[in-house]
């Protein structure tokens, strides 16, 4: 029996929280598919679909369910928001794929519903780290500087996808941006110039992109990855880089792991985390928050 599977009695409750915002949209298959697992599986549903300012009423619906496992359905934006719910609580996350890029779930090799929702029997628990930074939780990647505005600008996009963000990150090329960063990270203190830090508990975006090569996600740090000015005509290398897994080797790249960091900015840069824009910030300070969440995966053969 895999650690996910019920004891006998009871069925086991399932909380499922449904995005329909995140860019599948049909919810009715979804609840249909739910309601077939819910009699295959012998788990006890209930489902809620998020309508804004979620978060309190999802916190009040978990003290009154009680359930054993909240199964998340969105992008990571989705994700980012149970995670704050769920850590340090030994309540189980399952990550069900259903937004527009899903790079969590890719992470952890969850690349389709149904194979999410198979694993509510047939997965395994495994306890992982998130950030804290500026104290808002980071699941997956947070960054300032060139992917943040990229993210921006896919915010205001009514399309979604790898191509619309392709869009947006070739035409922020033109407009790239040079910071000085002032950084301080467990007991050392550097300056770099950059035009983007990544803040990394996992190693890839959704859209497959590796921009931490070395990046575990239960290991108890994180990685700083800074992009260093580039010429342009470079773009083309750094993304091959990034899609086999070899960022590491570019000159241009420099990744730092640890524990806890300061980061300060020359000037206003825009920070996301897991998809969301926080906002304009010169200063950000993290630190990780080793094995708060634990998380369902794919059973290791």
């Amino acid at each position: 029996m895999t650690q996910a599977q019920k004891p006998p009695g009871k069925p086991v409750k399932i909380l499922f929280v449904i995005n329909h915002k995140s860019g599948r949209g049909n919810d009715d298959s979804l609840k249909d598919l739910i309601a077939e697992q819910a009699k295959s599986q012998d788990f006890d549903p209930q489902i809620y679909s998020m309508s804004g300012n979620d978060e309190a009423r999802i916190r009040a619906e978990i003290k009154r369910f009680s359930p054993a496992i909240v199964a998340a359905a969105g992008g990571d934006g989705t994700i980012k928001m149970m995670a704050e719910i769920l850590a340090g609580t030994k309540t189980v996350l399952a990550i069900i794929p259903y937004g527009s890029a899903n790079g969590m779930a890719k992470e952890l090799a969850i690349n389709d519903i149904n194979i999410a929702l198979q694993l509510l029997s047939k997965g395994e628990k495994k306890a992982i780290d998130l950030i804290n930074i500026n104290n808002e939780v980071c699941i997956h990647l947070a960054d300032v500087g060139l992917n943040a505005r990229v993210v921006k600008r896919f915010e205001k996009d009514p399309r979604r996808g790898k191509l619309t963000y392709a869009k947006h990150l070739f035409g922020e090329m033109f407009f790239l941006k040079n910071y000085r960063f002032q950084i301080a990270y467990d007991d050392k203190e550097i300056r770099r110039k950059g035009v983007s830090i990544t803040f990394a508990n996992a190693s890839k975006y959704g859209t497959g992109a590796v921009i931490n090569p070395k990046g575990v996600i239960d290991d108890g740090r994180f990685e700083l990855v800074i992009v260093k000015p580039f010429p342009r005509v470079q773009l083309l290398s750094i993304a091959w880089k990034m899609f086999r897994g070899q960022l590491h080797t570019s000159d241009y790249v420099e990744i730092i792991p640890c524990t806890n960091a300061s980061v300060v900015s020359n000037r206003k840069t825009t920070l996301q985390i897991d998809g969301e824009v926080i906002g304009k910030v010169k200063e950000i300070n993290l630190f990780v928050m080793p094995k708060a969440l634990t998380v369902l995966v794919p059973a290791i053969p």
